[in-house]
């Protein structure tokens, strides 16, 4: 998870994406920064279902379901592009996937 959102944010720290600013859409949270792409709560989330998805033996659908959780989460609260989201999720699950066949 750490890898994940570390790696997020210095992609966001190299791209430079500000966040959404449209007057028809409300932030409802606070940001860290003004960046936005990709977002490092669907990437940091991602690793995490996925990591630990197998370890407590709930399947795929129940990983899959907070990633959605996660990853819609960040569009209604207004603080992400759809594109962030996918690409944090991306990210995420690169990083687990390669942390795990590491470790293998």
């Amino acid at each position: 998870m750490v890898v994940a959102h570390a790696t997020a944010v210095l992609l966001k720290r190299i791209v430079r994406r500000p966040r959404p600013d449209d007057a028809r859409i409300q932030v409802l949270v606070s940001t860290p920064s003004q960046l936005s792409f990709p977002s490092a709560h669907a990437a940091s989330t991602t690793a995490a279902a996925v990591a630990y998805g197998p370890l407590l033996a709930v399947g795929r659908v129940a990983p899959a379901s907070v990633v959605a959780t996660m990853a819609g989460s960040r569009l209604v609260l207004g603080v992400h592009f759809p594109s962030d989201v996918a690409i944090g999720v991306l990210v995420g699950w690169a990083v687990a996937v390669s942390m795990r066949r590491a470790r293998t």
